[in-house]
């Protein structure tokens, strides 16, 4: 069996690449980094260390191609592929779309087995994301829509600081959750140990982002409010612990109240990913996790989005929340363009002004009104 797997990066090997060699797939990355590209010719396998266990995992039949200058055999991998996934990141889905796009049309023409392609993202809808910017460049609908399922999918495994002598070498944390839904999939679902498949993908893909990705960007936030390195470091001190473990009760608030998740086991849940987040193995820059504050701050993420779902669900003002929107807007890391920008957008329009318009918030929104509260204290 074949995979191809948009994104060589430390989520692609260290995750989906890992599962997909455990599968029997023969697996060829796609990515521009070079780099990492002539290893896995090189080499054609890796190492993957479980932070903390002491285990690692040795992945084999790996190949990789650059997508800027080897389009031709990427298409051809596509035309032969039984599976295609991804994990580059969701403001890269639209830029694979036209080679994407290229692939299929060629494939329709020759190879009459359906193919799935599995967005594996953090963010809700990635594959019914990339879906429609493949649709938009080809003509060939009925047939994209016969031979091609798109299944969203929620991904979630931790990858702290790699600091290792072999590009490839990547350590994870032991835990992971994939969780693919089953309606948009042709064919048989791939056989992939560890794979969960579902009939609706949504309350577990909320429950990963308002929990998982809540909570991290909370402690990265407010961990560098206090003036941390680490979130290891942050999650040491009991005001910043107190700050997630209550922005992580208010989205299990909404969590409960939207999907009748039973309250004690998402309280159990909470406690394993606070575990998770301070894992002495598992050393993770407040920068790293807290970059792309504008994306971030969007109104269908992690932070936003329940804030304005607690509203709507339980009826109150949220109390931990807004003070994790504001630590938001205040971070600044020079190295990180989008904080960059954050800074310059609130230097010029105020940091209300520039909430309202990355959020798109309503001016007199009582969000709006909470967070401003935090940022005047």
């Amino acid at each position: 069996m074949l995979a191809v797997h948009f994104g060589a990066g430390n989520i692609g090997r260290g995750f989906i690449g890992t599962l997909l060699d455990q599968a029997g797939y023969e697996t060829i990355f796609v990515d521009v980094n070079d780099q990492i590209i002539n290893a896995l010719n090189d080499k054609q396998a890796y190492e993957v260390i479980l932070a903390g266990g002491g285990q690692t995992i040795q992945v084999k039949n790996v190949s990789g191609l650059n997508s800027m200058t080897q389009e031709v055999q990427v298409i051809e991998a596509i035309e032969k592929a039984d599976l295609i996934t991804t994990a580059i990141g969701p403001h890269i889905l639209p830029k694979i779309a036209p080679l994407l796009a290229k692939a299929l049309k060629k494939r329709f023409k020759t190879n009459e087995a359906p193919i799935n392609v599995i967005a594996c993202e953090n963010m809700i809808g990635g594959s019914s994301l990339l879906k429609k910017h493949v649709e938009e460049l080809m003509s060939e609908t009925e047939e994209l829509n016969r031979l091609a399922g798109f299944p969203n999918a929620g991904v979630d495994r931790i990858v702290p600081i790699q600091n290792h002598d072999d590009p490839l070498t990547v350590e994870v944390e032991p835990f992971y959750e994939w969780v693919v839904e089953t309606s948009e999939i042709k064919g048989e679902p791939p056989a992939i140990e560890g794979v969960t498949y579902v009939e609706d993908l949504t309350p577990f893909i909320e429950r990963k982002l308002f929990t998982v990705n809540t909570g991290h960007a909370a402690a990265a936030y407010i961990g560098r409010k206090y003036g941390y390195e680490t979130i290891q470091q942050a999650m040491q001190d009991e005001k910043v612990v107190e700050k997630v473990r209550g922005a992580l009760q208010e989205t299990g608030a909404v969590l409960a109240a939207k999907y009748n998740f039973n309250k004690e086991e998402h309280q159990a849940y909470i406690t394993k990913i606070l575990d998770r987040f301070t894992n002495p193995s598992m050393t993770d820059e407040v920068t790293r996790v807290g970059r792309g504050p504008i994306r971030k701050l969007g109104s269908q993420d992690r932070l936003i989005r329940p804030a304005l779902d607690y509203l709507e669900w339980i009826g109150e003002a949220p109390v931990y929340l807004p003070e994790v929107i504001a630590a938001a807007l205040a971070f600044d890391d020079s190295n990180d363009e989008e904080a960059r920008e954050l800074q310059n957008r609130i230097n010029e329009n105020g940091a209300i002004e520039t909430l309202k318009e990355v959020s798109q918030l309503a001016d007199e929104h009582l969000l709006v009104q909470l967070v401003e509260k935090h940022i005047e204290s």
